[in-house]
């Protein structure tokens, strides 16, 4: 089978006018970037659309293949003679240069032109990390100019979107002399609050309002100092003035995809923006999203922050799974995956499992898309669908990787008789009012299985600070944890139960409207792997093109 960059090359993509008037936009109305690039306007008026949101199981280092299956779903969806749109995330240099790789899908599931989506793409996330800079650049300056507002701790972080461990802990000091030092750090562009605040804004308007909310420090009073009392916001702003705007390409199969914002869903909130979103709802009957990472972290987050932020019920909800990914997380090392192992799937489902009850817990209506590889065997594939069933809940096999839209047909159709059903009532894990400690421990407790939670002398101090501080009671809380664990160790796969789960720090995020609580050993700012993907990645010096793009 060709690589992915060689499918992507190899496709005959529309006008990128031909695929704005399937939602309705003339030409007049998008701005192009190349032929088969735009930006459209928003559209939030009358969002009509029936909602299908994409998560998965645990992620492995085997990959589990949810953008793939969504652009699959869609495809299928499409051919079904639906109509129907994608509401994905852009992807972040870090994981393109990093490991994981681009955020396109593969094989003939793929949203293109995919060396663009994954590179540069229309520059938001450029856009972003400027905006996000500048900000901190008008508190060091301020602080340098006389520091009229008694700044006495700063909160707020510098960004860049490449992994680079060396920026997790840096000195900084604001007279550009090391004569006013202090100790902070950069997180990756994927996580700082600037990208948060684009994705859960509604208008232009509102993302001025939630920017100059941002809480950047604390005076010596121990009170709040925010962006707009340095005057940031509204320059901040005109840096953004492009990206806030949504941007659409197309699936291989000319199925209209609007990509928009990227925060992870293990450091941030995993999901991307209302505007585009809202916009697919407005313009379709049918819009396909999916949420970073497992359930427990994207799902539980689009359900907890984003829906009720924006008032949106998903229709129904597909769990992705592998084979080889149960079977790694019933304890079979990585290089054996690819052998049939019936007891390693009876093991590991339990990791399904969880994630599974847990959506059905928010009310979902839940489907299973096995997304079928080569080396799965009949037998597992129909241990996979029993075991499924005894949940009473339908795993549909899914091949959209090699066949792309066809290969979801199936799936397709039991989603869509889903979708024919009055959207499910949202049962959040907290109450908007419920005290802070309580919020963190329902989701530790009710969603990861955790039997108690602990706090580190620094987050005690961030947890009594913040409650005894009326303003952030009523925020949702975002946790920041490993990806690859319920727990706070990436090492413990599977669905472990009555473990601790510890909380070193809560950061107030009032631009984005939540708290972040940081746990165990989790990073905002990724490293490189040994081997990375960057020591892959070539351009041709003849033809232009890329080479090892995934």
């Amino acid at each position: 089978m060709l690589s992915d960059i060689e499918i992507a090359r190899s496709a005959k993509p529309l006008k990128i006018a031909l695929i704005a008037a399937k939602l309705g936009y003339s030409a007049e109305e998008i701005e192009c970037y190349g032929h088969y690039k735009a930006k459209i306007p928003a559209d939030l008026t009358s969002p009509r659309g029936k909602l299908i949101l994409v998560t998965a199981m645990s992620p492995t280092p085997l990959g589990e293949g949810k953008t793939t299956m969504s652009i699959g779903l869609a495809d299928a969806m499409a051919k079904l003679n639906k109509n129907v749109a994608l509401a994905l995330r852009e992807p972040s240099l870090g994981p393109v240069f990093g490991v994981k790789g681009g955020a396109c899908g593969g094989g003939y599931s793929q949203v293109i032109p995919m060396e663009d989506i994954n590179l540069h793409f229309t520059g938001d996330f450029h856009a972003i990390t400027s905006a996000n800079n500048l900000l901190c650049a008008m508190i060091d300056n301020h602080i340098f100019q006389g520091n009229a507002l008694n700044i006495e701790k700063v909160i707020f972080a510098r960004c860049s979107d490449t992994n680079d461990r060396a920026l997790r802990n840096i000195t900084v000091s604001s007279d550009g002399k090391g004569e006013m030092p202090r100790s902070d750090y950069f997180s990756i562009t994927a996580a700082s609050e600037i990208m948060a605040v684009l994705c859960l804004a509604t208008s232009l308007e509102n993302l001025k309002e939630r920017l100059g909310n941002i809480v950047i420090g604390f005076n010596a009073s121990g009170a709040e100092v925010y962006a707009r009392d340095l005057k940031a916001q509204n320059a901040m702003a005109v840096l953004l003035k492009d990206a806030v705007k949504p941007n659409l390409v197309q699936t291989l199969e000319g199925t209209p995809a609007i990509i928009h914002g990227g925060p992870f869903a293990n450091i941030a909130h995993g999901c991307n923006s209302i505007i585009a979103t809202k916009t697919a709802l407005s313009r379709c009957d049918y819009v396909v999203t999916e949420a970073g990472f497992g359930a427990e972290l994207g799902g539980e987050k689009f359900l907890d922050i984003k829906c009720r932020l924006a008032g949106l019920k998903p229709s129904c909800v597909v769990l992705v799974v592998t084979a080889r990914s149960i079977k790694y997380n019933g304890g079979v090392p990585k290089a054996e995956t690819a052998t049939e192992n019936l007891a390693a799937i009876e093991k590991g489902f339990a990791n399904v499992k969880r994630h599974a009850t847990n959506l059905k817990n928010f009310g979902a209506r839940v489907i299973i898309a096995i997304n079928r590889f080569y080396a799965d065997t009949p037998a597992e594939i129909a241990l996979i669908k029993k075991l499924a069933s005894s949940l009473d809940i339908p795993a549909i096999e899914d091949t959209s990787f090699s066949e792309g839209g066809v290969g979801a047909i199936a799936l397709a159709e039991k989603v869509i008789s889903y979708c024919d059903l009055p959207a499910p009532k949202i049962n959040f894990t907290y109450e908007a009012d419920a005290p802070i400690a309580d919020k963190i421990s329902a989701v530790a407790t009710k969603i990861y299985g955790a039997k108690s939670v602990t706090y580190t002398e620094n987050g005690r101090r961030a947890l009594e600070k913040l409650s005894a501080d009326g303003k952030y009671n009523n925020l949702p809380v975002c946790i920041a944890k490993t990806q690859y664990s319920f727990t706070c160790d990436q090492n413990q796969l599977g669905a472990p139960e009555g473990f601790t789960f510890e909380i070193r720090d809560i950061i107030p995020r009032m631009g984005a409207g939540f708290l972040v609580v940081v746990s165990g050993q989790i990073m905002l700012m990724p490293g490189l792997s040994k081997s990375p993907n960057a020591e892959r990645i070539d351009i041709d010096s003849i033809t232009g093109n890329i080479e090892n793009l995934s």
